[in-house]
């Protein structure tokens, strides 16, 4: 029996056993406690949960986040999403291959026994990811009477799939300590408040002209929550990319990929191939070189990485190749991704045609930025309910700004309720803008021309909102701007004999953008130290490694020294030393880890030519196409309600959440402007629920018959 689990990983440590008996198609399989079946499957290297009824193609996972419905399944002869229903003792699972049969007989509620149905709080807040939690926090400080919701089985959203460390500032918002770390933190800080009241596993599913929110809690039942106040913390939903192949088995979204590497410990592939540059896709393309996957290359559309430097770097010096001004044409196979086209595009972001390459690969990850899920948002508006947001919902920002923007969202509600709230410092706004702000320059890498001691390098070239490193030193020699840690790190050179070699600032570096050289001892050479977050058989004292600088360039290939721990830091990073020469020791700012991936040539006919692409799904539930799409816009039509008439595109089990801005992505191609298209209704329920779970009460066996 084939097992796809991390068995070894730098950061995460799982010892739970699979032991709680499944079945998939008759065959049993073992899944851990409170394993979605999505994750149990893929642990077993399977990877087709089903084939789509229309035409009969391979349908796998793609969102891991109940945001599509690919991954769909039958269990026990009901239709459901494997990457949110939990594995339960002797569940038979079958492939959704066509739709089940209505049952003979339905479970019903015990009219003796009804369960409660309608609740009543000051604050409702939905999602309990950075901000929600953030939220939950500042108004249960106060005594609010909080309800906080979330539709998985734990808290802190997208903080427990990321395993580096965060941006931002070190007092503000746990810079330098890892996502999955500061979730356990706030989840501490929550779970000592009485006045909030927490329900995992229940999604939000409405919201009703009552000025009321219907909540499917703890998946198996139906009630209605009212509250003087709503918070929406859902978060975003991936966008989708529409080429060829785009919905075959192993073109994932980036946070399913990163939900079973970093929360699962499920390795879903070998060799992995990244579509977009920000730091979605560069984070997720660290974290599979972690869990030990190969990283054949990265493409992105613009002419720069829109992401952090500091994350491309890392993938850079790593050995990855990343092409920028590059796209993706078409994902090959037949069960399965087996091979990605990628081109270099134009000015205008057309493929150039004789620029294609083949990269073998069995997964694609799809990182092309992000949407707010603000649908209860704009509904719980179009009521006149007492709405706010925060995080992602209210504006795609980093994780670091979601916890801030929390805070304060959660500070207003509280003053608008009456809460003795003093008003809101001028410097938590600063501090917010300051965290949401994107990217800034880049500066050119000059060191400087000390050669004896010891002392920091700082491979950070670019301005963003990080401050860890100025505040581990025990020494105080690092200096950034207090009121801008916008700011590049500076070392106090006029005291830098004062330097004990500690090693904390390179551990603490959320960009691994520090090294420290050491020229004591040695003469002709310097022995310099970098970290180290990679468990593999050759990082090892004696072992050879190919030492690059900050851009990924070899420097040549050196004998490891030593590793050691950093005292403090016993989560995962670790400092690797290599004695190297004079002219390189400041140079040096990392180690390629994988082996570079040769694309293959690409000598067929040019596949970009116009309507090519008239054969990518833009509806992924109904199966449509661009070309069927397009087909419409070109005689006229510019209401998306008339497609979906014509096509049922958007009318999947998903309600259009990964099609609709494909669609409109559509109209812009054919030079419809926006602001000229209708935009469909929204309407309740925005998930789906088992109809048997609206009923309250049922008649019993007697009276079903009078």
């Amino acid at each position: 029996m084939s097992d796809y689990r991390i068995k070894s990983h730098p950061i995460l440590i799982d010892d739970t056993q699979a032991s709680i008996p499944f079945y998939w198609q008759d065959k049993q399989y073992f899944a851990k406690p409170n394993e979605m079946i999505s994750s149990a499957l893929m642990a077993q290297g399977i990877n087709i949960f089903r084939h789509h009824v229309k035409d009969h193609s391979p349908q796998g996972i793609f969102c891991a986040n109940g945001q599509c419905s690919q991954c769909m399944v039958i269990v026990d002869g009901l239709p459901v999403k494997a990457c949110m229903t939990a594995v339960k003792p002797d569940m038979r699972i079958l492939p959704a291959d066509g739709l089940p049969g209505l049952p003979a007989v339905f479970e019903c509620v015990d009219k003796e026994n009804p369960t409660q149905r309608y609740f009543e709080y000051e604050v409702l807040i939905i999602g309990a990811g950075p901000a929600g939690l953030s939220a939950a926090i500042e108004l249960g400080k106060l005594g609010t009477k909080v309800l906080l919701i979330d539709d998985k089985n734990q808290l802190g959203g997208k903080l427990v799939l990321q395993t580096h460390r965060f941006f931002g500032s070190s007092e503000a918002v746990y810079a330098g300590t890892r996502g999955i770390d500061i979730a356990k933190k706030l989840e501490k800080q929550l779970k000592e408040l009485t006045s909030v009241e927490i329900w995992t596993n229940s999604t939000a599913i409405g919201v009703y002209e009552e000025k009321v929110i219907g909540i499917y809690r703890h998946q198996k039942e139906n009630v209605i929550v009212k509250s003087q106040a709503l918070m929406v913390a859902t978060g975003a939903r991936e966008r989708s990319l529409a080429f060829p192949g785009n919905t075959l088995p192993g073109v994932y979204g980036a946070g399913a990929f990163q939900t079973l590497v970093n929360r699962d410990l499920v390795k879903p592939c070998e060799n992995l191939f990244i579509i977009g540059g920000g730091n979605v896709g560069l984070i997720a393309g660290y974290h599979a070189i972690q869990a030990g996957i190969h990283v054949a290359g990265l493409v992105e559309a613009a002419a720069h990485c829109g992401g952090y430097k500091v994350h491309k770097d890392k993938l850079a010096r790593s050995g990855v190749p990343i092409y920028t001004s590059h796209t993706v044409i078409e994902a090959r196979g037949k069960e399965q991704v087996e091979s990605v086209v990628i081109a270099k595009v134009d000015q205008h972001f057309k493929p150039i045609p004789g620029t294609e390459q083949i990269y073998d690969c069995d997964t694609l990850l799809i990182a092309v930025g992000l949407e707010p899920v603000n649908e209860f948002l704009q509904t719980a508006k179009e009521v006149g309910m007492d709405v706010y947001s925060a995080g992602d919902a209210q504006e795609i920002a980093e994780a670091s700004a979601a916890i801030f923007s929390g805070k304060i969202v959660g500070s207003e509600i509280a003053k608008k309720l009456g809460k003795n709230v003093p008003t809101i410092p001028e410097s938590w706004l600063e501090t917010e803008q300051i965290l949401k702000s994107k990217p800034g320059k880049i500066v050119e890498e000059i060191y400087n021309q000390k050669m004896d001691g010891v002392f920091p390098v700082f491979h950070c070239l670019q301005e963003i909102p990080c401050n860890p490193c100025a505040t581990v030193c025990p020494k105080d020699l690092i200096f950034i701007d207090e009121t801008d840690i916008r700011h590049l790190p500076i070392f106090d050179d006029a005291n830098a004999d004062e330097c004990i070699a500690c090693g904390r600032c390179v551990a603490v570096c959320p960009g691994l953008a520090i090294s420290l050289v050491d020229f004591r001892k040695r003469t002709d050479s310097a022995l310099v130290s970098l970290p180290v977050e990679q468990n593999t058989p050759f990082i090892a004292v004696g072992e050879q490694i190919e030492v690059t600088d900050t851009d990924g360039l070899a420097l040549g290939i050196f004998k490891i020294e030593k590793i050691r721990a950093v005292a403090g830091f016993k989560d995962g990073t670790r400092l690797l030393s290599v004695e190297v020469p004079l002219d390189l020791a400041k140079r040096a700012a990392g180690f390629r880890i994988i082996p570079p991936s040769a694309p293959k040539p690409f000598d067929e006919e040019f596949l970009g030519q116009e309507n090519f692409d008239d054969n990518a799904y833009i509806c992924r539930c109904e199966r449509i196409t661009a070309g069927e799409i397009r087909k419409l816009i070109k005689a006229g039509v510019k209401d998306i309600n008339q497609i979906k008439a014509v096509t049922h595109a958007s009318m999947g089990a998903c309600g259009g959440k990964t099609c609709l801005n494909l669609i409109k992505r559509l109209f812009a191609e054919e030079g419809v402007a926006i602001n000229e298209v209708t935009d469909p209704p929204v309407r309740p329920t925005f998930v789906e629920v088992p109809v048997k779970d609206f009923i309250e009460n049922c008649p019993s066996e007697k009276e079903k018959f009078q």
